[in-house]
């Protein structure tokens, strides 16, 4: 496949058919390098089976995707960040986990010299029970229901706000925070917590890195566009709420954002929501074609 071709474009972003592979090395984005403030994917996973969206496995996947992830590192800007989300895999014909996508990351880091700035787990509330042979039929394992999600960066502060991301306290916090009073002191870790800990009201709870999130919409207007067209959707639509956590926390309002495996491009429609410039790439001509059902009322016709 040649260069990228530009599909569709917005008043925020731009989107492109192609292999993430011809971004590097053309001109056409050279204007790009060191200029990217946050790099958010979800590559295909290193599956033991072919998948409609494809996928590589063993060495070959790992080459391939630390190349891509390497190449960004001329283009992220200095306090940028890339944050990439890799599925589990487990050996073929066996009861046992794969530890390739672990490889993978810890080759990002040390071929792309970039920092681990922090490590996140998305817990799928409604993933099915997986791999069928050994957790459905033989028993002898559990349902796989997380992946990996590894924020990087090039320098050990890269823009972040935690603020940007605070969530609701519980009513047992909101409590104890109304209450004005609670067991403060020495605890049995040793940590000693002070009187004043928990009375101040800072607008919220500071999230942990267990990310809790499911895709069920079955409803959406993106589905039922792909329906009334007779287009299949993509099959690993990442979830909203999981691209406008790292949005908002790694960046601000007019800060360029890209996708390199854009999928359905949900990260072109938050980043749009939100006001922050994109770029998403997708290799699937029939995906790009489907994810402008996102855009219908933004899309600038002049492309």
């Amino acid at each position: 496949m040649g260069k990228l071709k530009l599909e569709y474009k917005t008043k925020y972003g731009k989107c492109y058919h192609g292999d993430i592979e011809n971004f590097f090395g053309d001109k056409t984005f050279n204007k790009y390098k060191g200029k990217i403030d946050l790099i958010f994917t979800s590559p295909p996973f290193p599956l033991n089976r072919k998948k409609k969206y494809g996928n590589l496995n063993g060495d070959e996947y790992i080459k391939w995707l630390t190349r891509i992830t390497s190449s960004f590192n001329e283009y992220l800007s200095e306090t940028g960040s890339l944050v990439i989300e890799i599925g589990n895999a487990w050996e073929p014909n066996e009861p046992c986990m794969s530890t390739l996508p672990l490889e993978t990351l810890l080759s990002i880091k040390k071929k792309g010299n970039y920092k681990l700035c922090q490590q996140f787990v998305w817990y799928n509330t409604a993933k099915l029970p997986s791999p069928i042979q050994w957790v459905n039929i033989e028993r002898i394992r559990v349902k796989d229901s997380f992946t990996h999600i590894w924020w990087f960066s090039k320098v050990t502060n890269p823009k972040a706000n935690n603020k940007k991301v605070l969530m609701e306290y519980s009513k047992s916090m909101s409590k104890l925070m109304n209450s004005k009073k609670y067991n403060s002191g020495l605890r049995p870790s040793e940590h000693n917590i002070g009187k004043k800990s928990f009375l101040s009201n800072n607008g919220g709870a500071i999230p942990s890195n267990v990310l809790i999130s499911s895709n069920t919409i079955s409803n959406s207007k993106y589905l039922n566009s792909c329906k009334d067209s007779q287009l299949s959707p993509h099959p690993a639509r990442m979830p909203s709420d999981l691209v406008l956590f790292f949005v908002k926390f790694l960046t601000d309002k007019n800060d360029l954002v890209i996708d390199p495996f854009a999928g359905s491009n949900t990260t072109g429609e938050i980043c749009e929501s939100l006001e922050r410039k994109w770029i998403s790439i997708e290799i699937d001509k029939s995906y790009v074609v489907s994810s402008k059902f996102k855009f219908m009322d933004k899309i600038n016709e002049s492309v």
